[in-house]
């Protein structure tokens, strides 16, 4: 049977036969009953059919292309054979066969002009019309694809939108070519030859049968068996077969999920534990992750601290990496766990994304999901051999790698460096800051001063590749000697004169004269050389005292009154010292005690 039933059919003009009308009408007489009159058979017989009308029709004979078909009309009709073919252009008609036919006109010499494919589709109007009362449904096959959707053909061309296809978007629409389902007619119009139909409407009425029957028989804790419709950032979307349940993301895996996309896909089939309902709204909650035990209740059993394991590195961060131990189980190695190295480097400059890498168990928190990891325990602590590779005076070379105000830091070996503080790198010289003499990059030779294990500093000097020139001048410079040097500075409370390069003694005022001097200012120039006699050396306090009134004065008088001096402290000054020096050993003393105690 074609399917354009709007298409006007080949009209066929035919003249009856007499002899096949004779055989008609004498079969029919055979089975005339009794009751019957002459009259009213022939009349029944002979019906004129109208214009307009559907009417039965019997194939009795075919002529070339033709059908012969009888409707009872005082002459017979033909309709071509094409009307009777199916879609693989079969014939499907037999002499005998019955059908409706659409009485198109009726031509001058009074034949008949016939169609069967437009009392079909008169006829399927009229069952559209009654179905779409009824609110039924009709069959129709999916034939191809349109603008917007699709065309069905339901007895007459009708128009399947995409919205209405199915509950939501089918990504596959070809697979329905060919396909028969049961619509709803949403709307038509004949005249326009126009309908509109849905299986959404279908499915959602379905859908709201088994809605009904789920909200009495669904239950929280109940494992059940799900399609999943759509997937979001925050999780899954899954049909439990009428009912909508979300799995959110952080109920998706024990472990870490970067999104529920890496995991699922759209229409695929899983098991689902209902973790909430409410009756009320409908809204479903679920869970995947329930489905297995949480594997942090025995993680203390299979991690216990001090163990060595490997993970995948799963996140990078300022402060550290996260590795995954196992599904749902992760650590941090916090950057200060991942290097002996104390110059901080970028975690991403020491490992990788999803690098395999083995670590040590530091310590875990089961109940705040948290386990510390440590990767430098599987490596060699440099600072547990530094004072056998660099014993105390020895000297080391390494190059400048940073200069600070208080000092130099120079490298000794990866994890290491030592320090020259700004103290330690001339006995003379007055440095205000590192960088007057030293630039990054520089090589130094240094004596090694101090190694603090515990607090891991390496203490270096550079002037102690040097003799102390204080030692030498309690030698060169006894008390009495007569120096000439010369002035490099005047102030008020006396004169500074060069004893040698680095090496200066003070002037006081009241060493100046035995007349009273407030102050020696504008007495004396700097640049002037001076005559004075060594009255006080102390290589500890690294000064020598100078004496010019004193140059009238024997050596042995001068050396008398400076050991009285050292005997009995006179000056305030010099008891302040004392008392300090006093203080700072008791102190020592009670420290002593308290460690004793503490051992």
């Amino acid at each position: 049977m074609g399917n354009n039933v709007t298409e006007t059919t080949e009209q066929v003009q035919s003249t009856p036969d007499v002899e096949s009308v004779e055989a008609v009408s004498a079969s029919q007489f055979d089975n005339i009953s009794d009751d019957a009159s002459f009259a009213d058979l022939f009349e029944d017989s002979l019906k004129v059919a109208n214009v307009g009308e559907v009417v039965p029709g019997t194939v009795i004979d075919f002529i070339s292309q033709m059908a012969v078909v009888d409707i009872g009309d005082k002459s017979e009709a033909m309709i071509s054979l094409s009307e009777f073919k199916n879609d693989g252009e079969q014939l499907e008609v037999h002499v005998g066969d019955v059908f409706d036919v659409f009485v198109e006109k009726r031509e001058k010499d009074g034949g008949l002009c016939l169609s069967r494919e437009k009392a079909i589709a008169i006829k399927v109007w009229e069952a559209i019309a009654q179905i779409q009362a009824d609110d039924g449904t009709i069959p129709g096959v999916i034939e191809n694809r349109v603008k917007g959707g699709l065309s069905v053909d339901i007895g007459v061309p009708a128009f399947l939108p995409y919205s209405q296809i199915d509950l939501r978007p089918v990504k596959d629409l070809d697979a329905m070519l060919g396909q028969t389902y049961e619509f709803k007619i949403l709307k038509y119009n004949r005249k326009r030859n126009n309908v509109v139909i849905s299986r959404r409407a279908i499915r959602e009425e379905e859908r709201n049968k088994l809605r009904e029957a789920m909200r009495d028989s669904l239950q929280e804790g109940a494992v059940i068996k799900g399609t999943i419709t759509n997937i979001t950032d925050y999780g899954i979307f899954v049909d439990l077969g009428g009912m909508d349940g979300l799995c959110h993301i952080t109920d998706l895996s024990w472990g870490r999920v970067s999104h529920p996309s890496k995991m699922f896909q759209v229409g695929e089939n899983l098991d689902v534990k209902i973790l909430k309902f409410d009756k009320d709204s409908g809204k479903v909650s679920l869970g995947v992750k329930q489905l297995k035990e949480d594997p942090w209740s025995t993680v203390q059993e299979r991690y216990p601290v001090g163990t060595k394991a490997s993970g995948k590195v799963v996140s990078i961060t300022d402060y550290g990496v996260f590795a995954e131990l196992e599904e749902g189980v992760e650590g941090l190695a916090h950057i200060s766990e991942m290097t002996w190295s104390k110059k901080a480097k970028h975690p991403s400059k020491l490992v990788a994304m999803g690098d395999q890498i083995e670590i040590v168990i530091l310590n875990v928190d089961a109940a705040a999901k948290r386990i510390s990891l440590g990767m430098k325990q599987l490596q060699p602590n440099p600072w547990d051999l530094v004072s056998e590779n660099y014993p105390v005076g020895s000297i080391i070379e390494g190059k400048v790698k940073n200069i600070t105000d208080f000092g130099v830091f120079i490298g000794i070996e990866e994890g290491i460096d030592g320090l020259i503080h700004v103290s330690d790198l001339s006995w003379t010289e007055r440095i205000k800051h590192p960088s007057e003499k030293y630039s990054k990059g520089d090589t130094l030779q240094a004596v090694v001063l101090k190694i603090d294990r515990e607090n891991e500093r390496f203490s270096l000097g550079v002037k102690q590749l040097e003799p102390d020139p204080w030692q030498e001048a309690v030698t060169k410079y006894p008390v009495g000697s007569k120096i000439t040097g010369k002035i490099t500075n005047v102030t008020d409370f006396g004169v500074f004169v060069e004893v040698e390069d680095g090496i200066e003694g003070l002037v006081h005022v009241s060493e100046i004269s035995e007349d009273k001097i407030n102050s020696p200012v504008g007495l004396y120039k700097v640049g002037n050389e001076l005559e004075t006699r060594v009255i006080n050396v102390s290589a500890k306090d690294r000064k020598i005292g100078l004496s010019i009134k004193a140059l009238a004065d024997k050596q042995e008088d001068v050396l008398e009154e400076y050991q009285k001096k050292q005997a009995s402290p006179s000056t305030i000054g010099d008891l302040l010292n004392a008392k300090k020096e006093e203080i700072a050993a008791q102190q020592q003393n009670e420290d002593g005690d308290k460690k004793e105690t503490d051992a």
